[in-house]
């Protein structure tokens, strides 16, 4: 049965305004010159000002706030146009991080007191806190001489209660709690070897250093030790957390990178 002929005009009509209205969605943000700005934005927007600033805004200040909202669509929607998007590492580089932060957040679970255990036990090396000591050095900077003046100075100390011509150290006199890691840092290696089983609040010496020579007097030490669960529990949970986001994203990115064929240049090998 054939329709009237009035039918098929609306439905001619119907049909193109469908049509068209599927076209101005698909290129609304390429194309369109509204800006719509939602409650949920503008919510966003002033808890953001609230929290940098303590305080909702005044009247004047939200039509700011709403105004560098604007002009910041308006710019972006411009440079869209002109292509600046394009090939352009800063910009790719942002959107990879976008990317990576929401494929990290998603489906995010809180770990139960058994999960955080469990990674406890498996990481514990990880939380162990090493030995530090506490000392002050005198310090004679590195030449033919330095370690003659060292010497020297360790006797003037003793007759004295300083020497003579010990020099400033860049980094300071007196060193508390510093770790073997962070005496190797400030010092270099060769440091080390004086905090072997020292001999505590007396005057040892000289050792050397990358700078020169030393004369040390390590007033304490502490032992290092492996702490309890419950004692660092929001530590572990934050490590556990950041394991969990780097998992999600390596699994990710195992699952699309099948999709992809890489192509590099013939002038490099890898």
């Amino acid at each position: 049965m054939s329709l009237k002929p009035y039918v098929r005009i609306i439905l001619f009509f119907l049909l193109g305004f469908i049509i068209y209205l599927a076209d101005i969605t698909m290129n609304y943000d390429e194309e369109s010159k509204d800006i719509y700005i939602s409650d949920q934005e503008l919510d966003g927007l002033f808890a953001a000002w609230n929290s940098q600033v303590g305080r909702p805004p005044n009247e004047q200040e939200a039509l700011n706030i709403v105004n560098e909202f604007i002009e910041e669509e308006i710019l972006y929607r411009e440079a869209l146009r002109l292509g600046l998007d394009q090939n352009d590492r800063i910009i790719k580089r942002r959107l990879a991080q976008k990317i990576s932060f929401l494929k990290q957040e998603t489906d995010r679970e809180e770990p139960n007191s058994k999960k955080l255990t469990e990674f406890f036990s498996k990481n514990r090396d990880r939380y162990y806190v090493p030995a530090t000591f506490s000392f002050t050095h005198y310090y004679f900077s590195k030449s033919s001489e330095a370690k003659i003046k060292a010497k020297a100075g360790l006797s003037e100390i003793v007759e004295l209660g300083a020497p003579s011509s010990s020099e400033p150290f860049f980094l300071g006199k007196n060193f508390s709690e510093y770790s073997l890691g962070e005496i190797e840092q400030a010092f270099g290696p060769e440091l080390l070897v004086a905090f072997e089983n020292p001999n505590l609040n007396t005057w040892i010496g000289p050792f050397s250093s990358s700078y020169g020579e030393h004369l040390l007097f390590i007033n304490n030490k502490s032992l290092g030790y492996s702490p309890e669960f419950l004692e660092i529990e929001d530590l572990v949970k934050q490590d556990y957390l950041l394991e969990e986001q780097d998992r999600k994203l390596s699994d990710y990115l195992d699952s699309v990178k099948a999709e992809y064929r890489v192509i590099i240049n013939p002038t490099y090998e890898f």
